[in-house]
């Protein structure tokens, strides 16, 4: 893959490269996906290699989003790339795939300008993270999927929890949960086949 990384952009890292290569396998062709804090677009150009049928890269940096654009030419790749935060600028859109790389180290505070805005996620981390767990649920399709990456740092067990809490209003609209309800029964159901035949005879009975 080429990239162009010019002054004021993320430059990919270990965790980068990571996301990309779980983006790449997750993604299906024709795949709706969209790559949050898109950097230098390394994310969104694996899912548009990978088959994805469209490709919306966000950044809140004006320089991230040419700089997304032009990495995608060069790689052959057609994406979609739109300045905002988070997925206010896919305001009605649902996608099979929203991956993320958000600034998730915790700093003393949420820098407002400089290199550090690539990386620092507020006092513990999860100024961003939070929200797009929030906002996540409204803009996959039924079956999609969530993929951000993530510092033990910042807290996996209260990061799973938030995951769940996101999801259950989004199965409640869709009917599949009762309102208010939390939980779910798990079940092995098993069919043999002569109990398939057996029922194949009685259909054929009557």
């Amino acid at each position: 893959m080429r990239l162009l990384t010019p002054p004021g952009v993320f430059r990919p890292r270990s965790d980068s490269w990571l996301l990309a290569d779980a983006v790449r396998d997750g993604t299906r062709a024709g795949d709706r996906v969209t790559d949050i804090c898109t950097g230098s677009g390394v994310v969104a150009i694996s899912a548009a290699l990978a088959g994805a049928g469209h490709v919306l890269a966000i950044d809140r940096s004006r320089r991230a989003v040419v700089t997304a654009r032009v990495n995608g030419r060069l790689n052959g790749v057609h994406i979609e790339a739109r300045r905002g935060d988070l997925l206010a600028p896919a305001a009605g859109q649902r996608f099979d795939l929203i991956a993320s790389n958000p600034p998730y180290l915790p700093g003393t505070a949420e820098p407002a300008r400089g290199a550090a805005r690539a990386w620092e996620g507020g006092p513990d981390g999860r100024t961003f993270l939070d929200r797009l767990i929030a906002a996540a649920p409204a803009h996959l399709v039924p079956g999609g999927a969530l993929l951000v990456i993530h510092s033990s740092v910042c807290g996996l067990d209260l990061t799973r929890e938030r995951m769940r809490a996101a999801r259950a209003p989004a199965l409640e609209a869709r009917g599949l949960l009762r309102p208010g309800e939390r939980e779910e029964e798990i079940a092995i159901l098993c069919a043999t086949a002569r109990a398939y035949r057996a029922d194949a005879a009685r259909s054929s009975r009557s």
